[in-house]
């Protein structure tokens, strides 16, 4: 009779080094981003930031303006 366990993969066997040294190789593969990159990117990101934010005030202004007239004209 089989258990799970001869069913399923064998787990391997290894420490903390073992895994930490997995990870330092896996981190070495990694194609980091270049300072301009970087730049580029940050600089995009606060433009459409400030964008969204001017966007959204607009809408929130013209909103509130619409409903106070509305609410005057009821009231």
């Amino acid at each position: 009779m089989e258990t799970a366990d001869q069913d399923s993969e064998p787990r391997r066997k290894g420490g903390p080094f073992r895994f930490f040294g997995e990870v330092r190789a896996e981190g070495r593969k990694v194609t980091w981003a270049t300072r301009q990159e970087v730049t580029v990117s940050t600089i995009m990101v606060l433009i459409f930031a400030v964008m969204a934010a001017i966007f959204f005030f607009l809408v929130d202004s013209i909103l509130r303006i619409g409903i106070q007239l509305l609410l005057n004209n009821i009231g």
